[in-house]
């Protein structure tokens, strides 16, 4: 399994999904502990970040741990087969141990306070 985190440079989770500079992967391996990163550069483009969705799946992610995210990322991140949990914020990796063991849980709301005409 792989988790992606949308962070900033110095792998806090970006607590405004579009507004991210880089997406750390982390390979889960199975006895549930991280096995390795990848960081990947956030796409040029729509500003909702959603057109990642695509690249993302296909390198096998099957969760996004988010801070603040807009409704239609996480639509086409669904789409896509990537279940995201909303509301995280602090270490990316820190974040990723604590979904692992079961502890993190969604915490927010999807993001209403402004939209982007995505073409997806």
């Amino acid at each position: 399994m792989k988790i992606a985190v949308p962070i900033t440079q110095t792998q806090e989770i970006d607590n405004h999904f579009g507004h991210c500079q880089f997406y750390q992967v982390f390979s889960i391996d199975d006895n549930n502990t991280i096995e390795s990163t990848e960081i990947i550069d956030s796409p040029h483009g729509c500003g909702c970040k959603s057109n990642i969705a695509q690249e993302l799946s296909e390198k096998g992610v099957k969760v996004m741990l988010a801070g603040g995210i807009g409704e239609g990322a996480i639509n086409v991140l669904n789409y896509y087969g990537i279940k995201v949990i909303k509301g995280c914020s602090g270490n990316a990796k820190q974040n990723v141990e604590l979904y692992l063991k079961g502890i993190l849980e969604d915490k927010g709301s999807a993001c209403h306070s402004h939209s982007h005409e995505c073409k997806h």
